[in-house]
């Protein structure tokens, strides 16, 4: 049986391994087998993620995966956006409004948005890779809005999925276009009603006016990978390119050694690495 504890106020910090019980409050069907779960503290809560960093949510009696924070709400309900692929993150996306999940952290690097005042910034999200980003893109496009030393000059969102059905937040993506940012999507496979671009998300590069300063850039490796290369063959510096790599992460601490990719501990020093310290990591991982 397990048992959820919590910690009053001035108590000692807690374990960073014991996973602190927060409630569903809603349920959100984004797409095929991909759900957004928002969960608020059932008790004492954690730190606030910062853009780009991850927490492990814990099914009790399931198991625990490393989920990016897609919304954090201005009550601090924090929203994670999951797909069915295995057991554990199928009960994530299988709990319903009421229920009790576990979190641990939050942990990991994040997107260096200090890189972004007075640049042109480049957002590239492949699929699922939109979630991890979403923070960083309101956060640019807010700053951008309230213009300011520490705004982007012109913040870009590119989209890519398989269909039509797997571009997440509608919503959101039209009302950022609405407010000036540049947005536009890609799939690989159109349906009768799509009117937008096929193809590879690199594809949209050439539709773009100038070269970005900067790139943030999710989702599937071999898209990442292939979107890196075209950036600098568009002539963007290696240490400007920022992309979030995914392993077996277990631990989140950097003790377990299981997301281990070279000399990085990818709970620890990623997920959110620069394109010149990843490159020759995901060529080996990749053979």
């Amino acid at each position: 049986m397990t048992v959820l504890t919590t910690h009053p106020p001035g108590a000692a910090a807690p374990d960073p391994m014991e996973p602190v019980p927060h409630r569903v409050v809603a349920r959100l069907t984004d797409g095929p087998h991909v759900v957004t779960l928002r969960v608020a503290a059932a008790g004492r809560g954690l730190p606030p993620p910062l853009p780009g960093q991850f927490m492990m949510l814990w099914v009790f009696g399931v198991g625990e995966v490393p989920i990016s924070v897609s919304n954090v709400l201005p009550d601090g309900a924090l929203d994670f956006t999951v797909q069915a692929v295995g057991a554990t993150s199928l009960a994530i996306t299988n709990a319903q409004v009421g229920d009790l999940v576990g979190l641990r952290g939050p942990f990991g690097t994040t997107w260096p948005l200090q890189e972004a005042a007075g640049r042109d910034v480049l957002v590239m999200a492949g699929g699922l890779g939109l979630a991890p980003l979403r923070m960083a893109i309101e956060q640019l496009h807010t700053a951008r809005l309230a213009g300011g030393d520490g705004a982007p000059r012109r913040l870009t969102v590119l989209v890519g999925a398989r269909e039509p059905s797997g571009l997440l937040f509608p919503d959101a993506r039209a009302r950022w276009a609405v407010d000036g940012t540049t947005v536009q999507a890609t799939v690989d496979t159109p349906d009768e009603a799509w009117q937008g671009d096929v193809g590879l998300i690199t594809g949209l590069l050439t539709h773009q006016p100038g070269r970005a300063d900067v790139a943030f850039v999710c989702g599937p490796e071999v898209m990442m990978v292939a979107s890196a290369h075209a950036l600098l063959a568009a002539g963007m510096p290696p240490d400007r390119i920022h992309l979030s790599l995914e392993r077996n992460m277990h631990c989140g601490v950097g003790h377990c050694g299981r997301c281990q990719v070279g000399p990085l501990l990818l709970c620890r020093d990623g997920a959110v690495v620069r394109w010149d310290r990843a490159a020759d990591l995901v060529a080996v991982h990749g053979r």
